[in-house]
C-alpha cells in the first residue's frame, strides 16, 4: 500500500450519488508527492464527488497554508492557501488527463486525487512572494560613508535624506 492511497476515490463503489471525503495534507504528503513549488504546509481538503448522468464532479475545498522562499531574502514564509476546484471524471478505457476532463478506467473504477491537491494548491500562490514590510530578512548593500569620496550630488541627496529623517 503506497503512502497516497488514502487520496483514493472509489467512483464505482459509491454508495450514494454524493460521496464526501476528508483529508489534512501536511509536510509528510508535500514530501511524498515531490512537487516542485511546494515542500512544507498544512492543509485542511474537503471534497465532494457528485454522480451525474455519465460522469462524475469533485468539488474541492482546499484551506490552510504552504511553505514557500521569498523573492527578496529567500527566507521561508508562509503564503495563505483558499480554493475552491472542481474535476470533471468520466469512466472509460483507459486513463486520460486533457486537464478540464479527467478519464479513469472503468476497469480500476478509482482516481487518486493526492497530485490534484497539490496543483490546486500550488496555482494558489502567487506569482512575487515576499515578506509584508518590515519581515523580510533582506540585507541592503552598505550606503558609501562619508569618508569615500563620492560625486557631490550624491552628498547633497544624503545631506537631504538625512534632514528628513531628523524631522520625523
Amino acid at each position: 500500500m503506497g503512502k497516497l492511497d488514502g487520496y483514493n476515490v472509489d467512483l464505482k463503489g459509491m454508495a450514494s450519488d454524493t460521496v464526501s471525503y476528508r483529508w489534512q495534507a501536511d509536510d509528510d504528503f508535500f514530501s511524498t508527492v515531490q512537487g516542485p513549488e511546494i515542500r512544507h504546509g498544512l492543509l485542511d481538503v474537503a471534497l465532494r464527488v457528485k454522480r451525474t448522468s455519465g460522469a462524475y464532479e469533485l468539488e474541492f475545498q482546499i484551506e490552510g497554508h504552504v511553505e514557500v522562499a521569498c523573492d527578496r531574502c529567500l527566507e521561508p514564509m508562509s503564503c495563505p492557501i483558499c480554493a475552491q476546484c472542481k474535476l470533471k471524471v468520466v469512466l472509460g478505457s483507459e486513463f486520460a488527463d486533457d486537464g478540464e476532463l479527467v478519464t479513469v478506467p472503468e476497469r480500476e473504477g478509482t482516481i487518486n486525487v493526492a497530485w490534484n491537491i497539490y496543483e490546486f494548491a500550488a496555482l494558489e500562490i502567487p506569482l512575487r512572494h515576499v515578506h509584508a514590510d518590515g519581515e523580510c530578512k533582506a540585507s541592503l548593500p552598505d550606503i558609501p560613508t562619508e569618508q569615500t569620496p563620492t560625486d557631490p550630488r550624491w552628498a547633497a541627496l544624503r545631506k537631504l535624506a538625512n534632514s528628513n529623517e531628523n524631522s520625523e
